[in-house]
């Protein structure tokens, strides 16, 4: 018994459906949650268009205004000059990091007389 003195009265407020500007406005789509409309789709699919195309305008506004182009262009064939190799890897890393013809080929046993002829 005590319990229910402390608990609230939930009052529940019904539209009155007789009214004829509140069945004009349901009528027009303009009704509300409260007013016995469903969420889905009234409300959901005349909002959701709005905030999507926000979104993109969003994003496509700041990739035009603010472009990301910070600093100059990386290459991504350069080697940092911080980074070393385990010493095993050394030679060869030298060998890719020094020579300016191309960096594809890496010379291995059989390249090393026509090296060594040149």
């Amino acid at each position: 018994m005590g319990s229910r003195k402390n608990s609230p009265i939930l009052i529940t407020k019904k539209p009155d459906l007789n009214d004829l500007v509140l069945r004009a406005k349901l009528a027009k789509g303009m009704g509300h949650n409260y007013y016995g409309e469903p969420t889905w789709p009234n409300d959901l699919l005349y909002i959701f268009p709005v905030v999507i195309l926000g979104t993109i305008a969003c994003n496509v506004g700041l990739a035009v205004l603010e472009p990301s182009m910070i600093g100059e262009l990386m290459d991504p064939f350069a080697i940092p000059l911080e980074i070393l190799p385990e010493w095993y890897f050394f030679p060869v890393f030298q060998i890719l990091r020094r020579r300016p013809w191309g960096d594809h080929v890496v010379p291995t046993g059989s390249d090393q007389p026509l090296i060594l002829l040149f």
